[in-house]
């Protein structure tokens, strides 16, 4: 399976939500919103950013192979 690789960030201070690539050799721990620029970083418990604030959860999890193994 091909994991999806875009996934739709969205800001939980303001709201503001941004299509974005996801890297799929590395996590992304921060993340500047473009609108607010609060720097997001992922909730307990996840990974990435995208897990805590993606429409898609990253790569690695997709392919349930845990992410940054």
């Amino acid at each position: 399976m091909n994991p999806i690789r875009e996934s739709v960030l969205t800001c939980p201070h303001c709201g503001f939500a941004k299509p974005e690539i996801m890297p799929t050799d590395a996590c992304q721990f921060y993340y500047e919103c473009e609108n607010c620029k609060a720097v997001l970083r992922p909730k307990a418990g996840d990974c990435c950013v995208y897990c805590s604030y993606g429409s898609v959860k990253c790569p690695p999890i997709q392919e349930q192979k845990g992410c940054c193994s």
